[in-house]
């Protein structure tokens, strides 16, 4: 695995979080990209600033959800997925 330099941003997160989320809230949450996981988590992805990610942690600890990962990842391909495949 290979570190971004130190002064280069991420070109956004994923957010996973327990229980799934209606997908309505992807509007609230800046147009993140809401995905349903099997093992009953959601995942939220896409393009967010560092400023940006602190806003979500805030809404997500205001709604209540319990947070489970927080990851940098590379621009999101159509998919919405990152470079990686993730």
């Amino acid at each position: 695995m290979s570190q971004r330099p130190r002064h280069q941003s991420p070109a956004g997160y994923e957010i996973r979080v327990d229980g799934h989320l209606g997908e309505h809230w992807s509007a609230w949450f800046g147009g993140l990209a809401l995905t349903h996981e099997s093992d009953g988590t959601t995942t939220l992805r896409g393009a967010v600033d560092q400023a940006g990610l602190h806003g979500l942690l805030g809404k997500l600890r205001d709604l209540g959800v319990t947070l489970i990962s927080v990851e940098a990842i590379d621009a999101p391909d159509r998919t919405g997925r990152g470079g990686d495949g993730k």
